[in-house]
């Protein structure tokens, strides 16, 4: 037979009461949006993609085609020195690197060049050779805009005759490449 002791139901009551909120709360939390993630625009159905953040950023974001612009250290990327475009690909002898093609515009006739490199801990890294052996030319730089954009310096490589000046770069991802 139950108690009729009026403290012992009140106690009872205290305890389901507390773990209805506790459930509920937890439901709350376990619905709700994770930090970083954007709500969906209105009349949208698929969620926003979440921006990548420099240091978050893999090789598999490096894929695809970028714009590039090349401009020198001490001028305004208004008056490029150069441009053209940059195609990455998977490395396939690095799971962790890209290689791609670049052609771009110089004085008197385009270059092309075979690439690779990687995005490590938000630092962007690229190898540039116009024979596919001996580097020509090292990128330096960081990602910016969620990952659609790099900015940095291209320099000649070390014991290369000096093959153009050092310059700054910026590549953009192609539109429809995300």
């Amino acid at each position: 037979m139950r108690s009729q002791n009026p403290k012992a139901c009140t106690k009872g009551n205290n305890v389901r009461r507390r773990a209805v909120m506790l459930a509920a709360g937890l439901l709350v939390l376990t619905r709700a949006p994770l930090a970083g993630a954007q709500a969906p625009s209105p009349g949208s159905s698929a969620p926003a993609p979440v921006c990548a953040q420099p240091a978050d950023i893999t090789p598999t974001h490096l894929y695809g085609l970028w714009q590039l612009t090349l401009w020198p250290l001490d001028g305004p990327v208004e008056a490029p020195a150069s441009t053209g475009a940059l195609l990455f690909e998977r490395h396939p002898e690095y799971p962790g690197s890209v290689r791609g093609t670049i052609r771009r515009s110089a004085a008197g006739n385009d270059l092309q060049a075979v690439v690779s490199g990687d995005v490590i801990d938000g630092e962007f890294n690229l190898d540039e050779s116009a024979d596919g052996v001996a580097m020509d030319a090292v990128w330096t730089g960081a990602p910016q805009d969620c990952g659609q954009a790099i900015q940095g310096v291209r320099r000649p490589a070390e014991g290369r005759p000096a093959s153009g000046p050092a310059l700054n770069f910026l590549l953009k991802k192609a539109p429809g490449w995300r």
